[in-house]
């Protein structure tokens, strides 16, 4: 369960979240619309840890966000200008990623891997990969760990008809083994009939629709 109460955000003046209440919870996929600057990606970076609200409070189970616990446990992320190393192919970039949690086998990433639609023993560096391998491999790193909570922005930005089919399995899959599920996307249409619940942002307020 992932608890908003009264968040707000200000930057320079701006409100860019505005006395957000609202409860995520697991097993659910949540569809976060609007259009760029409504504050869609400013959310997921509040829950994800990543910025400190500005008034309000943000529960991650029992432990509040900043106060117990600096960081959700146990989270798979995708959020713009994610940072893959190049010099590395698609195994070996999880495999680094596993060593700071430790609770991912090779086995588990090897699975994602394959469940993106790449292959984990192609020694191909992610220099060399496409937008769309790179984004499939970004959506590989965010659930090789099996998190409890997953935020995915515009996660299929860049991948072809075929592989977004593929991705929304994945997606539903998070979904069946209990993740709390935030899709962000302004393409409303992509998205929507993944989702259990739709929300409206905008001018960083969010509403169900």
């Amino acid at each position: 369960m992932i608890k908003l109460s009264g968040v707000s955000k200000t930057i320079k003046k701006t409100t860019v979240l505005n006395n957000i209440n609202y409860e995520f919870e697991p097993g659910r996929i949540y569809g976060l619309f609007g259009k760029n600057g409504s504050g869609k990606t400013m959310l997921l970076r509040s829950i994800a840890g990543l910025i400190i609200p500005t008034e309000g409070e943000i529960k991650i189970g029992q432990k509040v966000l900043h106060k117990d616990v600096s960081f959700p446990p146990s989270i798979g992320i995708i959020i713009e200008n994610m940072e893959l190393l190049p010099q590395y192919d698609a195994f070996t970039n999880l495999l680094i990623l596993s060593k700071i949690k430790n609770i991912a086998t090779k086995e588990d990433i090897e699975q994602a891997i394959i469940k993106v639609g790449l292959d984990p023993s192609s020694t191909l560096k992610v220099k060399k990969f496409s937008l769309g391998m790179r984004q499939r491999l970004n959506i590989a790193q965010a659930i090789f760990e099996k998190p409890d909570i997953l935020l995915l922005d515009e996660p299929t930005n860049a991948i072809d008809d075929d592989g977004v089919t593929l991705i929304h399995r994945v997606i539903e899959e998070q979904k069946e083994r209990g993740a709390v599920v935030i899709i962000a996307s302004h393409h409303k249409e992509d998205i929507e009939p993944l989702c259990d619940y739709s929300l409206k942002m905008n001018d960083g307020l969010i509403q169900e629709i």
